[in-house]
């Protein structure tokens, strides 16, 4: 005579792993607290901060909206901070990676004085334009946090710089605009200083101070000739 064997039931999940997948993070979750008291509320996957959600650290007071991805700032996001009178105040908006400012953003040092444009491991690199409190303004390209590359400086007076800058400072060819006296220098320039170059008049009728007389022609041979040769010596002196 047989015998049937009705289905046996599986062996009951081992503790440790039953504790292990309850404590796992996964999808929307309430408020989770760090061991240092920061907290975290928003989505998780495989444990770890993914999607959106809302970080603030509880040592500074300071904190971030946005995405993230495996545990890291990463897509868009705000950072907001504590100032030392206990204000809260945007800092930066813009995108992120690995927990770096990185893509395009907006970077706030005072409430009249910002940046804005393309970052890459959480400095200022590539295209962007930088508002200064006295006025002024830079537009052209970054690196390292510096101006470096081409750009153009104008001041809170319209007065103006077009050329080439290096590790932050006027550097190589360059074209420097008085508008408020009508002259223009253009030339080479190194580290900040025009060293040598060619002052002319430029829209000095239009001037707001304009000079007491024009400058008269100048009577070199070869006026090209000599910039190109200071040229030459400046950048072998500066190897």
């Amino acid at each position: 005579m047989s015998v049937s064997k009705g289905r046996q039931s599986p062996p009951p999940e081992q503790l440790w792993k039953s504790w292990d997948r309850k404590a796992r993070k996964q999808g929307c979750h309430a408020t989770i607290y760090s061991s240092d008291g920061s907290q975290y509320k928003g989505d998780w996957q495989n444990d770890k901060r993914h999607g959106k959600g809302v970080y603030l650290w509880k040592s500074t007071g300071d904190f971030y909206e946005g995405d993230f991805a495996n545990g890291t700032r990463t897509g868009f996001g705000t950072l907001t901070v504590k100032s030392s009178d206990g204000k809260l105040q945007r800092q930066y908006a813009g995108g992120w990676k690995n927990d770096k400012k990185h893509g395009y953003g907006n970077l706030f040092f005072s409430d009249n004085e910002h940046y804005e444009g393309e970052f890459y491991a959480d400095k200022r690199n590539g295209w962007g334009r930088m508002f200064y409190a006295d006025g002024s303004t830079y537009e052209g390209q970054w690196l390292d946090d510096k101006r470096h590359g081409t750009g153009m400086l104008r001041l809170a007076n319209d007065n103006r710089y077009e050329g080439e800058w290096h590790a932050d400072k006027k550097h190589g060819q360059g074209k420097f605009y008085y508008v408020t006296r009508g002259q223009l220098m253009e030339g080479l320039w190194v580290d900040d200083i025009c060293k040598a170059g060619e002052m002319k008049d430029f829209g000095r009728d239009q001037a707001i101070i304009p000079t007491p007389y024009p400058i008269p022609d100048l009577s070199l041979a070869n006026p090209d000739q000599v910039l190109t040769d200071a040229k030459t010596t400046f950048t072998d002196t500066d190897g």
